[in-house]
């Protein structure tokens, strides 16, 4: 029997694995000539049709196989020197036609960094380090006096990772620019957490897109970057950890670094290519500590300034690693707005902030403004924020101003006049470590002329802890404590009246106080001398009598009700 007639043309699916053997039999082939061309020197006008094939592939197994192609390629080009330094013009010219097809190729990988199938993501992320790898390696060889990292590839990562931008198939998300998971946490397992020169051109070369990048025109820009930043849980603390390298050259130990500059022109044409871009000293200078002296006024340590240090030995400095870290938190966190939708931003920065960031930075301090104003928005915010703020009084030194902690103290003193022993023993001891710690608050225990309600110039409902006049008030409020009912409370605050000579409390010895504890002190408390009782015992004598009056003799006297209570208290 015939079969049916259709009235649609027949399923292109053969068709289709037609066509894709095709292209894959084109690129094979494209492929070859381009590897025998390399080994004979000959035309690689081939090139071009490869990556134009590369280009219009739609189907992931054909951009795949094409951008494996294309990297196999571009190595044997890298490792023949087609696109190194030097030569004559014309070979000039073929290296510069050589770069602007590895540079469509890289903006090609880039953009499937936010392709819709995982594989091309990840396959882009690992073409894009091995090519930083070969590159950085061919100029290293290229230039004999020290190895070199290939910044501008690497900055062009460094763009893909923040800015992600979209990929040129079809399958693209062009109005999401934020960082995949997947690709995030590639690139930190792989090379962010491991390798210390990623980390170090990744921290600058993230600063520097940061501070010339509007927040207008890459919203998503601060919330990748603290993507990366807030999941980078290894630093090194000591030189010795400076010891993993993805560009193998950079491991080499550098030449010492030398004590001046030298003036001459020899100094200045023996720099590499990072010392010939703008401005690349100047941040450099800015996290320069001073370097510890003898007595003989000679510095000691590397006898170098950071900013004065080559690349290569910026990169085996502890002080320069940290140097990046801090300049790379110093330009996000002025990004991270807390209104809005920066919140969440926020609060995720401010919960890494005291365990993750601090330790690590050149000056702690220098995040305080960014803290403080995290402080004033309240809230979950707030209190994080507090928190990081303590750190940075406790662990870095901190000083405030003296009016803002002039009204903690008072507001505490004040607390104090309604609170419970187990609290007033908490506040003593804290008011104690402050005013010993900031003196110019040691005013605030002698001055006389305000130690009462009535002539205290404290302003208890001003909103602004800075105009509170607390400055200018006392702590009356503790000092009232000596006649405390209670002897532990009234013992302790007697400290104030003595000089300060006596060390800071340790904080963690009054925190487990509570009325349990202070009167099972004062039950098993050992009495050392008997209290005076003069009454004679052998005697029975009623401490309460009842008062009668009687009518018959116009007298009062005393009658002996026989109740409990008068039983109780009647001694014999």
């Amino acid at each position: 029997m015939p079969a049916p007639l259709r009235s649609l043309p027949p399923p292109n699916k053969k068709r289709r694995i037609n066509d894709d053997s095709k292209t894959i039999e084109l690129l094979q082939r494209l492929e070859s000539d381009l590897t025998r061309a390399v080994s004979t020197n000959s035309s690689l006008n081939a090139l071009a049709d490869l990556l134009d094939l590369t280009l219009k592939a739609k189907e992931a197994n054909e951009v795949s196989k094409a951008i494996y192609a294309l990297y196999r390629v571009f190595v044997l080009l890298i490792s023949a020197d087609k696109l190194g330094l030097g030569g004559d013009e014309a070979a000039k010219v073929v290296k510069t036609w050589l770069w602007d097809r590895l540079n469509t190729y890289v903006d090609f990988l880039g953009g499937l960094l936010k392709d819709e199938e995982k594989t091309l993501r990840i396959s882009a992320l690992q073409i894009l380090f091995s090519l930083q790898k070969h590159l950085s390696t061919s100029y290293s060889k290229s230039t004999s006096s020290q190895p070199q990292f290939h910044n501008s590839h690497f900055r062009k990562i460094v763009s893909f990772l923040l800015l992600c931008p979209p990929s040129s198939r079809r399958n693209a998300w062009p109005d999401d620019t934020t960082i995949d998971t997947d690709v995030l946490d590639q690139f930190h397992e792989t090379w962010f957490s491991v390798h210390d020169d990623v980390r170090w051109f990744f921290l600058r070369d993230a600063a520097t897109l940061l501070n010339s990048t509007s927040a207008k025109t890459s919203q998503n820009l601060s919330h990748n970057l603290l993507a990366i930043l807030e999941r980078l849980n290894t630093f090194p603390t000591e030189k010795a950890e400076l010891n993993s390298w993805w560009v193998s050259e950079l491991g080499a130990k550098p030449r010492k670094p030398k004590k001046a500059i030298k003036k001459s022109a020899e100094a200045d044409s023996s720099e590499d290519e990072e010392a010939q871009e703008e401005d690349e000293d100047d941040w450099r200078k800015f996290f320069d500590e001073q370097p510890a002296t003898t007595k003989e006024n000679k510095p000691q340590g590397t006898g170098a300034r950071l900013h004065q240090l080559t690349i290569h030995q910026s990169l085996h400095a502890l002080a320069s690693h940290r140097a990046v870290f801090t300049r790379a938190w110093l330009a996000l966190l002025p990004r991270i707005s807390i209104v809005g939708d920066g919140k969440a931003l926020a609060t995720r920065a401010l919960n890494v902030l005291h365990r993750g960031v601090m330790p690590h930075l050149t000056r702690p301090v220098l995040i305080m403004d960014w803290i403080g104003t995290s402080v004033d928005y309240g809230g979950t915010v707030g209190l994080l924020a507090l928190n990081a703020l303590f750190v940075l009084m406790k662990e870095y030194n901190l000083h405030l101003p003296a009016n803002l902690l002039a009204s903690f103290i008072k507001r505490l003193s004040l607390l104090s006049l309604s609170a419970p022993p187990a609290a007033i023993v908490m506040i003593v001891p804290f008011t104690y470590n402050a005013l010993k710690r900031h003196p110019a608050l040691m005013s605030m225990i002698h001055r006389t002329d305000s130690d009462t309600s009535s002539t205290d110039p404290f302003l208890p409902n001003e909103a602004d802890p800075l105009h509170t006049q607390a400055h200018l008030s006392s702590l009356w409020e503790l000092m009232s404590h000596r006649s405390h009912y209670h002897a532990s409370v009234a013992t302790l605050v007697k400290i104030f009246s003595e000089a300060f000579t006596k060390p800071s409390y340790a904080m963690e010895d009054f925190l487990d106080h509570t009325y349990a504890t202070l009167f099972e002190t004062e039950a098993t408390r050992k009495i050392k001398k008997e209290p005076a009782f003069s009454m004679q015992m052998n005697q029975s004598r009623n401490l309460f009598p009842v008062i009668s009056h009687n009518e018959n003799e116009g007298e009062s006297e005393a009658l002996i009700d026989r109740d409990a209570v008068t039983e109780f208290w009647t001694m014999a």
